[in-house]
């Protein structure tokens, strides 16, 4: 079993920028990839981006793409994902989630089987 924990979360403002934390325990040797959900208030989850456990194959969702980073810490088996010019939009629990190698691949929330517990990130104009 693979687990994960989110951190990083804050009250930033608008422009700010701030870093989240994604680090994985068990077993991690299960894990093909790992990415960023987000959830706003009355929202669907929604895909941020995602990375190859191994640090390549980079996809981010359309609304973040130019301003938030994903990356991958081999050494702490940590992922971070880097937002920049923070909006009040990106206001929501954003949620770390990983996918097990020798399942389908995608995007949607419904591919990843194990989430972590969100941290929440708020955005004040």
């Amino acid at each position: 079993q693979v687990q994960l924990s989110e951190s990083g979360g804050g009250l930033v403002q608008s422009g700010d920028s701030l870093r989240l934390s994604c680090t994985a325990s068990g077993r991690t040797s299960n894990i093909y990839a790992v990415a960023w959900f987000r959830q706003a208030p009355g929202k669907e989850r929604e895909f941020v981006a995602r990375i190859g456990w191994g640090g390549g194959y980079i996809f981010y969702g359309d609304s973040v793409k130019g301003r938030f980073t994903i990356s991958r810490d081999n050494a702490e088996n940590t992922v971070d994902l880097q937002m920049n010019s923070l909006r009040s939009e990106d206001t929501a629990v954003y949620y770390c989630a990983s996918l097990r190698r020798f399942r389908p691949i995608g995007n949607a929330a419904r591919y990843f089987d194990t989430w972590g517990q969100g941290t929440q990130v708020t955005v004040t104009v």
